[in-house]
């Protein structure tokens, strides 16, 4: 290790960020290839595989194209360049296709085997062909465009995610080396065609059947031979946000160009006619390493059609549905309650529902004057941005911060940000050269004492469709410092005042990194031999290198150091002499880790903090972003408690190993499934909180 490991930025202390997240993958395939699960959810799994991977080239491999392609050979701090980066993310990510291929193969026999079969065209029987030709005439053919892409002068452009067949016509006369054309395979069909069956559930995919019929479109041609392809382009545009007047037209115009971006991957159905094959690459323009043969579907994120599928119940994992929120349960008035006590959600186990309440409650109380809002995820007929609408109908001040640079929800979020607007509201487009990943919810309200104010903060997106499939952490409270910061945030957002003291809320970009190395430097401080200092920390990811650095430090200095990195992780854990006290694990399992949690001994005197940012430095430098601190000593324990329930975790965990490489916890006991356990709690609380009797809480004299 280089200079003995008293250089915290040897490059051999840090695994490369790109590799890392292959890594998570890998961990999300597992679960692909795990015989325990029921075969859909196995299948959901290996559709989750290839929607990630797909982004990943888009933004990620296009990145690190860009920059090979610029010349650029700056290191990161693994020490490799671009280029060395796109060689070994190649060699990952072709070895990870290999093996997904071949897990969706073993998962669509096992369905086979119990009724749900989906056919290869070779064996389609003659009725069932029959059947197919039919509906490609009447269904399919109508919809189809072929595209003469040798002819057409300028080539067409095809859109970067979806299926086409390459057809080679056989050879004539005038045209001795026969001719390529190419059949984009429409994207409002559906992917799987029901076909007539006896006994089984039995799908012929679309591609197969638009294949099989490509005689249709050139009666007198014989086909020499056809290959499924797909494209993937890049997708990482820049906003030039300092040059565009109008902030909304100039992300609708960077939306639109990802169509006309350079390909950076070539997906081909496997073992593709030599001719065809040399063709795609030099029209695309892809290199060899860019070129991924794959031995059976391509587009395997569609596979969540059949994952989702209605019926076959026993192939899917029970139904978790969520539970009231413990401490809302007898509350018969919202604020009511807030005044009383804050109120910790933790979703999906307690239902999001309380969240979209308080929108609503907000939208229809005739003593609410304002909602302000931050908005950068929602789902397609979001319910809380319904009753932003209504409240700005009902004649309330509506503000509500619109990110349009949330990447691939943009043309989401314009519509969205046009209909707010059209009902009154007040929306900003995001924050000049910063994206606003903020989660807040406020609302101002008129009592008989005075103008009171209530604050929702989350780790996760106001989306009540992902708050099902996504774990997350949420407070409601009237808490009146936290509750005033979230009011000087919000006008910091609107531009009326300047960045200023906060009593309760760190911030990024201006105070959220200083305010984590300060918790960390404080926590060495606190540290005895005695009483060890501890840092208990759950992310999505911790890529950035001060704050590893800063770990490696407390590491060295005698504190524990116990993270649960659900993804990219760049610190290397169990290095002597550097991190031999920082442990890391990783939970993938039905729900999607999402909470961002931060815990701190702190001498004994325990704090845990939420927050909408992960240790990376794009969230804490270039983001709005959102640190704050949990005081109820209750919810205090209940989130030291969940920490610690993923670290108990002996069923889904794995922990991280200093060569990059992950291994599964060793059951030591009764096997603790982490994920299952929170939502067991959530059904005993619930339960134990609808037995217990009515509190009857004396009424005092009102504040003066």
């Amino acid at each position: 290790m280089a200079k003995k490991n008293n250089d915290l930025n040897a490059p051999e202390l840090f695994i490369n960020r790109e590799l890392s997240w292959l890594e998570f993958n890998d961990r999300v395939m597992r679960e692909g290839l795990t015989p325990d699960l029921p075969l859909l959810e196995r299948l959901k799994f290996l559709a989750i595989v290839g929607s990630n991977l797909d982004e990943f080239f888009m933004i990620r491999v296009a990145g690190l194209v860009q920059q090979r392609g610029a010349g650029l050979r700056r290191r990161d701090p693994s020490g490799l360049t671009p280029a060395q980066q796109i060689e070994a993310v190649s060699r990952r990510a072709h070895r990870m296709v290999a093996e997904q291929a071949a897990a969706v193969r073993e998962v669509l026999r096992g369905l086979a085997e119990k009724g749900l079969r989906v056919l290869e065209p070779r064996d389609w029987t003659p009725e069932q062909r029959e059947f197919l030709k039919s509906h490609f005439a009447a269904q399919i053919l109508p919809g189809l465009t072929p595209l003469a892409v040798e002819e057409l002068h300028p080539p067409p452009i095809l859109r970067g995610l979806e299926l086409n067949i390459a057809v080679l016509l056989a050879s004539e006369k005038d045209q001795p080396a026969g001719r390529i054309v190419v059949v984009p395979v429409p994207r409002q069909f559906s992917r799987f065609i029901g076909v007539p069956a006896e006994e089984a559930v039995c799908l012929a995919r679309l591609e197969d059947v638009i294949a099989a019929n490509l005689g249709v479109l050139y009666p007198g041609r014989a086909i020499a031979a056809a290959a499924v392809f797909r494209l993937t382009r890049d997708a990482d545009v820049a906003i030039q946000e300092d040059e565009a007047g109008d902030l909304l037209e100039a992300v609708e115009r960077a939306v639109h160009t990802r169509r006309r971006r350079a390909a950076v991957r070539l997906e081909i159905s496997g073992k593709p006619e030599p001719r065809l094959r040399r063709w795609l690459v030099e029209w695309l323009q892809v290199e060899d390493d860019e070129v991924y043969e794959i031995d059976g579907m391509l587009d395997t994120a569609a596979l969540m059609e059949l994952a989702i599928r209605p019926g076959f119940d026993t192939l899917k994992i029970p139904d978790w549905p969520p539970q009231p929120p413990r401490d809302l349960i007898g509350a018969e008035d919202l604020w009511s309650a807030l005044q009383d006590h804050d109120v910790l959600l933790i979703h999906p186990y307690e239902s999001f529902r309380a969240v979209v309440h308080m929108a609503e409650a907000a939208a229809e109380d005739p003593a609410v004057l304002a909602i302000k809002q931050t908005l950068y995820r929602t789902s397609g007929d979001s319910p809380i941005v319904h009753a932003l609408e209504r409240a700005a109908q009902n004649g309330k001040q509506v503000t509500v911060l619109v990110e349009l640079k949330a990447r691939f929800d943009e043309e989401r979020n314009i519509n969205w940000a046009r209909r707010l607007e059209d009902a009154g509201c007040h929306v900003i487009y995001g924050i000049a050269g910063y994206k606003t990943h903020a989660k807040a919810l406020l609302v101002v309200r008129r009592e008989a004492h005075g103008i009171r104010r209530y604050a929702h903060l989350s780790t996760g997106n106001y989306n009540d469709r992902t708050a099902k499939l996504y774990s997350d952490i949420g407070l409601e409270t009237a808490d009146r410092d936290l509750t005033t910061d979230v009011a000087a945030f919000f006008n910091l957002l609107t531009g009326c005042s300047e960045v200023t003291g906060w009593l309760k809320l760190s911030i990024a970009p201006t105070g959220l990194r200083r305010r984590f190395e300060e918790l960390i430097e404080r926590e060495i401080r606190t540290s005895t031999p005695e009483q060890p200092g501890l840092i208990m920390a759950k992310v999505n990811s911790l890529q950035d290198k001060e704050i590893c650095k800063a770990l490696y430090h407390a590491s060295r200095s005698g504190v524990r150091v116990m993270l649960n990195v659900r993804g990219i992780c760049c610190l290397r854990p169990g290095l002597k002499g550097v991190s031999e006290r920082i442990e890391v694990r990783s939970v993938v399992d039905r729900f999607l880790e999402h909470a961002r949690v931060f815990y701190f001994r702190n001498g004994g005197n325990d704090e845990v903090y939420l927050s909408s940012a992960d240790w990376m430095g794009r969230n804490l430098d270039n983001r709005l972003e959102l640190l704050f601190p949990v005081s109820d000593p209750a919810l205090r324990r209940r989130l030291i408690g969940f920490l610690e329930t993923f670290f108990a975790d002996n069923v889904k965990a794995r922990r991280l190993l200093a060569d990059g490489t992950y291994e599964r916890v060793k059951a030591s006991g009764p096997p603790v499934r982490a994920q299952e356990k929170l939502y067991q709690d959530a059904v005993d609380a619930a339960r134990a909180a609808e037995r217990a009797p009515a509190r009857f809480r004396p009424l005092t004299r009102p504040k003066e």
